[in-house]
């Protein structure tokens, strides 16, 4: 919301006006800017200052009067002329019933035609707040807008004006390419912490760098960040850590310059998702990193089991806010992970499942950002056909358990990472001792191998290998009807990775 916007809702007839925003600096800018034009008196209140008048410049007049809130709330209901009173920090008492009616009571004042009734209109300034329903319909919920790209820029350039005023240097050391990386990192931030990281890009070294961007991104996630919901996935992967998918790997190379050249004024239809499914530890994580990484793009993990919220609502505000989030991170990976933990409805669920799909579904289908989102799951019966129909993902792909030829490859990844030369062991014998392993047990039998020598003080041997492989009784075996049924599904509806 700019000043324009600011300006037609405090112009409407609502008695209370929600700005939500960790910005409160610059929300005050904007109340600023359109009280100087009224003539309508304006107070601020906080918990540590009270109730003060604001001059033109908003800056109160301390007399430490009505801190309390009940006092504050008592003394504006009293105020006999039509004022505003901006109030920063409420949240923490909007739930008490005494105050909820108060506050009722001077909106029930404001929409009142009696005369002498004074029209006050209340503004709450907070990072998150939430109106009780009682307050819902006297009230406006609005949220500041985010700098433009330009504004972005400005600030930059502001930043770097003046660390070079500041340490008696000509201009600071970048280029536009970096600047331009620098921009789009910063997008989706307020204007505060945009001078704050633009400034600690700067301040280092007096240059912006492609090896400052990294530090930016993982900064901006860390004060976006919802903690348990939505996770920054520092540690992305790369195609040659992943043996096979030959498939998958094809299609994503086909569409790597889509993803990054297709715009609103393009032909080209951006890449929105895919969606793998298969037997537990057959690579699907690992493919999810992959993706992010060979396309230079932050990797977002949203874990559905932690979304649920024991409060009616809370769960789907939960989703609202991660996807929100994924928006402002854009271009990124959204990796979704173990959908069917969030999808899934049961007997003696409350509906939320539904709730959390008709969130998820009208995303998709609406969303003009750029994240591409990757969704896993080992069930892939306990989805929702609405989710499965085409349009949804661009494709659906079925990861198997792997090929000798692949067994192959991935033992020589785990043991080249774990420090051991592959080629002294003979990879073909043991890709057909672990005929029926998914990746992730391939990589312990070298795990548990790597400890066996060890606690016998030798090097590894290829014996040692042999021992945990025979050791290991593999899913394929224990949950050999689940195998079953997840390939004839896939076999005429989905694509083998």
């Amino acid at each position: 919301m700019n000043n324009h916007d600011l300006k037609l809702v405090l112009n409407s007839n609502v008695a209370l006006v929600v700005i939500e925003t960790y910005d409160e600096s610059r929300a005050l800018e904007l109340l600023k800017n359109y009280f100087r034009s009224t003539n309508m008196p304006v107070y601020k209140w906080s918990i540590t200052e009270g109730v003060n008048e604001l001059g033109y410049g908003l800056q109160p007049r301390a007399t430490n009067n009505n801190c309390e809130p009940q006092e504050a709330l008592a003394h504006i209901k009293s105020h006999s002329r039509a004022s505003a009173f901006i109030l920063c920090d409420f949240h923490p008492w909007i739930e008490d019933a005494k105050i909820t009616r108060q506050l009722k009571d001077i909106a029930l004042s404001h929409m009142s035609s009696s005369y002498g009734s004074a029209k006050h209109k209340l503004i709450f300034i907070s990072h998150k707040f939430s109106l009780p329903p009682e307050l819902t319909r006297y009230a406006a919920c609005v949220s500041l807008s985010m700098p433009t790209d330009e504004e972005i820029l400005a600030i930059i350039r502001d930043e770097a004006r003046l660390w070079a005023s500041e340490k008696g240097a000509l201009r600071i050391k970048t280029d536009n390419v970096t600047l331009k990386k620098l921009v789009s990192n910063l997008r989706g931030l307020p204007h505060q912490d945009v001078r704050r990281l633009a400034h600690g890009a700067i301040a280092d070294d007096g240059a912006i760098t492609e090896a400052d961007l990294p530090e930016v991104t993982k900064a901006k996630f860390a004060l976006m960040e919802m903690d348990g919901v939505l996770h920054f996935e520092y540690s992305t992967a790369h195609m040659k850590d992943v043996a096979g998918l030959e498939n998958l790997k094809g299609w994503l190379l086909d569409r790597q310059h889509a993803l990054k050249q297709a715009d609103e004024s393009s032909s080209l239809d951006r890449p929105k998702g895919v969606l793998l499914f298969g037997v537990q530890g057959g690579g699907k994580s690992l493919a999810a990193k992959a993706i992010a990484g060979v396309w230079g793009l932050p990797l977002l993990r949203l874990d559905m089991a932690s979304l649920f919220n024991k409060f009616v609502g809370e769960t789907e505000r939960n989703l609202r806010d991660a996807l929100k989030l994924a928006d402002l991170m854009s271009p990124c990976v959204l990796w979704i992970d173990e959908l069917e933990k969030g999808m899934a409805s049961g007997e003696s669920d409350s509906g939320t499942p539904k709730r959390l799909l008709g969130t998820l579904l009208t995303w998709m289908a609406e969303r003009k950002s750029q994240v591409f989102m990757v969704a896993t799951s080992n069930d892939i019966s306990q989805l929702p056909p609405e989710l499965m129909r085409k349009g949804r993902f661009d494709e659906i792909f079925f990861v198997d358990l792997p090929s000798a030829e692949v067994r192959e490859a991935i033992f020589a990844i785990h043991l080249n990472k774990r420090g051991h030369e592959a080629a002294k062991f003979n990879l073909k014998y043991l890709a057909q001792l672990a005929e029926g392993f998914t990746g992730a047990e391939i990589e312990q039998a070298v795990v548990s191998a790597i400890y066996a020598a060890m606690a016998a003080n030798a090097q590894l041997q290829p014996r040692n290998i042999e021992k945990a492989i025979q050791n290991t009784q593999p899913l394929s075996v224990v949950m050999a009807e689940k195998m079953a049924e997840l390939r004839h599904w896939a076999q005429q509806r989905a694509v083998f990775a």
